[in-house]
């Protein structure tokens, strides 16, 4: 039975091979290059420091995939809108663990006082679309030629889905 826990920096050589491929051979992803483990060791202290993120693992097994917030913009009035994302190994995709996954990351930010979840999609990618929307997200545009990879432009889809309607919103923090 898969398990849910948050990411540890020693999780990055995993978290970089499951990402890689998505880099190399898709547009899934903007980046152009990989990140190291290194790299991806900086990103997961920088970022589980003020967001969460989260690994589903088989049992103290391996790795099958990752979700994690980051904020959506740098200014003061946006920090309580998160950008969300979720990776999974290939040979895990379509067994439902990307649902599973995004309910828990979408669980976590709320309880981390975050109200808002934005997702952006390169598009076309109807696996991502059904798991976005079947998490309760709504699509609310498309940005068109919003990113050249491969020889081609690519739209991304901008969806949304609320997480928590507290007023006035209390800063976001990790829970205790």
């Amino acid at each position: 039975m898969p398990r849910i826990r948050n990411v540890r920096t020693e999780d990055a050589a995993q978290l970089a091979a499951i990402y890689a491929p998505l880099v190399r051979e898709t547009a899934v992803s903007f980046e152009l290059e990989p990140p190291s483990p290194d790299e991806m060791a900086r990103r997961i202290e920088s970022v589980s420091r003020t967001h969460p993120w989260i690994v589903i693992e088989e049992g103290e097994g391996p790795i099958l995939g990752y979700a994690y917030a980051t904020s959506h913009r740098q200014r003061p009035a946006y920090r309580w809108s998160v950008e969300t994302t979720v990776y999974l190994d290939a040979e895990h995709r379509g067994e439902g663990l990307g649902k599973t996954l995004y309910t828990a990351l979408l669980e976590s930010a709320t309880r981390w006082g975050y109200a808002t979840a934005l997702a952006g999609i390169a598009l076309p990618n109807a696996a991502s679309e059904a798991l976005h929307a079947s998490v309760g997200f709504t699509q609310v545009g498309v940005f068109p030629r919003a990113g050249f990879k491969f020889g081609e432009w690519h739209d991304v889809g901008w969806w949304y889905r609320p997480l928590a309607a507290v007023s006035p919103p209390r800063q976001p923090t990790p829970p205790r």
